[in-house]
């Protein structure tokens, strides 16, 4: 054993370099300590978010049980307790699921899993495809060939649009007898775990309920007539599960469009009834897109409680573009942060419009064919680059924009002041810059009727599933939805994008996700 020298025996360059090696070691220690405070902070802020998000959705699970299972509000009817019950089942799933993610995340113990029902088994008469599932070498490591001693079946409901059938998977089992070691083809990663759904099943579920409006318990008389007796509890548990699934390629798609530097804007009341209340309120829903002439074609829809103009600061936050949109005061802090505003010339001509219908008055009639040849000129336009666009409105709309607004100001002192006609200028006048914007870029729109067009699935399903049943159930049905309608949008058809989506969702990469969005997803990909 070799002891080290006295100080006294090193020379004075052994004991500067002796100084130099014992300060560089203090200083990685104390990086290294300096580097454990902050990964001990991290974890810390990390626990104290997972405790905050479990508590909240702890106490909101509890608020939907009660209501679901407690004593009904004798002021719903049977058919609007059915609406709000199949909501508040989907929420309840879509609850536990997120509460689960969080466990697994945060790597703490979660509760324990609910008893699953008995399942029915599936008609005989049900067509049934055989899906086998074997390794791909039937050889031991130890150099022994494997026995097949058995197998495992599993069965799968199944869609496709206007057939039920049974997918059959089949396992085998594998055995080495000199070392007895069991070999099984493992069970296909799924948005619902040993759940009786395929892919195609979930998508046909959610095709059915949010666009084509039919609520679940009609889908349960729908699967009841072809022998599947599926409760309506189930079906809405597959719905909140499939939400909480595709929550993230929802948020994708939103900062997909965020990057867009023209957005419409527009919104649309929904009415929503919560557990526990008896009368419905307003809330909305905000509809947000890209014009139909640019490279991405997507629409996002976001749902809030009321139509404050923060739920759009909220939603643009950051963004600094061109926004399309109408007079509606919410979108005007807004335009103090950089975003541009730009008018609807379909707003505007609304007004004359309507102020010829009532009284054939002649100056709306007017006033109607000078924006009718803007609209003509936009059509011959339709076809060119964004470049040429804007030339063709230099040469040909801008001269006829400033006849129109000469035109305006003339006819606006023969009117007299609070008349229907001078509030139809007025309208014009008063957000004239606004109006004229689309002049300046041949990329922007002349009009808002894109989102407009957007927004109309929403009204023609309200008559259909009549409220929004909490906040959470307003947003999954958002988020869905603007998935459906971007698919349409690109020329998808929602059920085939949503079967695959969900078939490649519980694999595919968080890095990856955007592959999957409707403007990046292959047919070919199925």
């Amino acid at each position: 054993m070799t002891t080290p020298p006295h100080l006294d025996q090193l020379t004075a360059e052994q004991l500067r370099q002796l100084a130099a090696q014992l300060l560089a070691d203090a200083a990685e220690k104390e990086q290294t300590i300096a580097q454990q405070g902050q990964t001990i902070a991290q974890q810390g802020h990390q626990l104290k978010h997972h405790q905050l998000l479990n508590d909240k959705l702890t106490q909101e699970l509890a608020i939907l049980k009660r209501h679901r299972f407690g004593k009904r509000s004798e002021g719903l009817n049977s058919h609007q307790a059915s609406l709000l019950d199949e909501l508040v089942d989907a929420d309840i799933a879509a609850i536990e699921a997120t509460l689960s993610e969080a466990a697994e995340s945060a790597d703490t113990p979660s509760a324990p899993a609910k008893r699953q029902p008995k399942r029915v088994p599936l008609p005989p008469t049900l067509p049934r495809t055989i899906i086998t599932h074997e390794p791909d070498n039937t050889e031991c490591t130890c150099g022994c060939q494997l026995q097949r001693i058995g197998e495992d079946i599993s069965e799968k409901l199944d869609y496709t649009p206007g057939t039920f059938t049974v997918e059959r998977h089949v396992r085998g089992k594998w055995v080495c007898k000199h070392c007895e070691r069991l070999t099984q083809v493992p069970v296909p990663a799924q948005i619902i775990d040993k759940g009786l759904p395929t892919s195609g099943l979930l998508a046909h579920l959610l095709i059915a309920k949010y666009a084509d409006h039919l609520p679940l318990y009609r889908q349960e008389r729908i699967f009841a007539r072809a022998g599947l007796g599926i409760a309506r509890s189930t079906l809405a548990e597959w719905v909140g599960r499939c939400g909480v699934a595709l929550q993230p390629l929802a948020d994708a798609l939103r900062e997909a469009l965020l990057k867009q530097p023209v957005l419409h804007a527009d919104e649309t009341p929904v009415p929503m009834l919560s557990p526990g209340k008896k009368k419905a309120h307003r809330a909305y829903i905000w509809a947000y897109c890209s014009p139909a002439t640019a490279a991405l074609h997507a629409v996002v829809y976001d749902f809030a409680e009321n139509r404050a103009g923060a739920n759009a600061r909220t939603f643009l936050d950051g963004w600094q573009g061109k926004l399309v949109c109408d007079d509606y005061s919410g979108y005007k802090a807004g335009f103090q942060r950089g975003i541009t505003e730009i008018g609807c010339m379909a707003h505007a001509r609304r007004k004359f419009y309507e102020l010829h219908t009532a009284n054939k008055s002649q100056i709306a009639e007017q006033a109607l064919t000078l924006i009718q040849q803007l609209y003509e000129i936009e059509r011959g336009g339709k076809a060119l680059s964004a470049e040429a666009r804007q030339r063709l409105r230099k040469q040909r709309s801008k001269p006829l924009l400033d006849s129109l607004h000469q035109w305006l100001m003339t006819h606006r002192q023969k009117v007299p002041n609070g008349s229907a006609t001078a509030r139809a200028i007025d309208y014009s006048l008063k957000r004239w810059q606004a109006l004229i914007h689309y002049c300046e870029d041949g990329a922007v729109p002349i009009d808002n009727n894109q989102v407009e067009n957007q927004i109309r699935p929403w009204a023609l399903g309200r008559s259909n599933w009549l409220f929004a049943g909490s906040l959470r159930s307003g947003q999954r049905a958002a988020a869905i939805m603007s998935l459906i309608q971007s698919a349409r949008l690109n020329g998808h058809d929602p059920y085939a994008y949503l079967s695959n989506v969900l078939q490649r969702l519980p694999t595919q990469k968080n890095n990856a996700i955007d592959e999957l969005l409707p403007h990046h997803w292959k047919p070919d990909a199925v």
